[in-house]
């Protein structure tokens, strides 16, 4: 599924000794990691070792006093930003838990289409203060178009799509921004094989385009078949970094484990 990456250039995210102690679990041995334009950087390991609680913290979902660390986003550095401040600069987030974190299951996919950029075009008209409806409705016939959402009625709940359609709606959403790096969480669970598919159709083809993509999965045969790098963590520690064209998963799993 992963086509051949474009040349390595400059991070578009650099990240710097990042020690997370939000929750209950812990990022605690100063994670740092590069993502390049144009590239899938994979992070693999058994859920539950550090790999949620880094992406959150890369996308301003965790409070800044609980994080130490540096993270830069083209140059710029954004370790105190929110999550709404990154978003405006182009970082997308796709999250693991859909119901949790991406979606407000009884509000209607128009609604769900616009959550993170409500506050703008084409969500709101002249004076940003009212919502555009014309405008919220053409970017839900957008991304239910763009990405085979069905059934495609705008005004049914979300909660009546199933899985693999509330995906798409949150992978529609986040990569009609568009953004300059997806981080995205465990995209394909719980959808069924058709989706799948198309979720990485579409993962791979953002890659393709020049985005940055840290792409964090449970399931070994995605995160090695769509990443052009790949970051090993085990217990909220970096295992290491391996090809995943070079390395077998076998290789791989003994690291996800604790094994060398």
């Amino acid at each position: 599924m992963s086509a051949k990456a474009k040349p390595r250039r400059e991070p578009l995210l650099t990240a710097r000794g990042i020690v997370n102690r939000f929750g209950k679990q812990i990022v605690h041995d100063k994670i740092s990691l590069d993502v390049l334009d144009g590239e899938i950087l994979g992070i693999a390991g058994v859920e539950g070792n550090g790999q949620t609680e880094l992406i959150e913290v890369l996308a301003g979902l965790t409070p800044g006093s609980s994080v130490s660390g540096s993270i830069s986003f083209q140059g710029r550095d954004i370790t105190r930003l929110n999550a709404r401040a990154r978003k405006e600069l182009g970082i997308a987030h796709v999250p693991e838990d859909r119901h949790r974190r991406g979606l407000l299951l009884d509000f209607s996919l128009a609604e769900n289409t616009i959550l993170g950029v409500h506050y703008r075009k084409p969500a709101v008209g002249a004076g940003n203060f009212m919502l555009n409806q014309r405008g919220i409705q053409h970017r839900t016939e957008q991304v239910i178009h763009d990405f085979d959402v069905r059934p495609p009625n705008a005004a049914l709940p979300a909660r009546a799509l199933s899985g693999g359609n509330q995906q798409k709606l949150i992978i529609g959403r986040e990569f009609e921004l568009p953004p300059r790096l997806l981080l995205v969480s465990q995209p394909t669970r719980g959808v069924d094989i058709g989706a799948i598919e198309f979720i990485h159709r579409k993962i791979v083809a953002m890659r393709d385009a020049g985005c940055a993509v840290l792409l964090v999965s449970a399931e070994l045969e995605e995160v090695t078949g769509l990443s052009d790098r790949l970051l090993v963590i085990h217990n909220g520690k970096t295992a290491g970094e391996v090809d995943p064209k070079t390395t077998t998963n076998q290789e791989i799993g003994l690291m996800m484990t604790g094994g060398h």
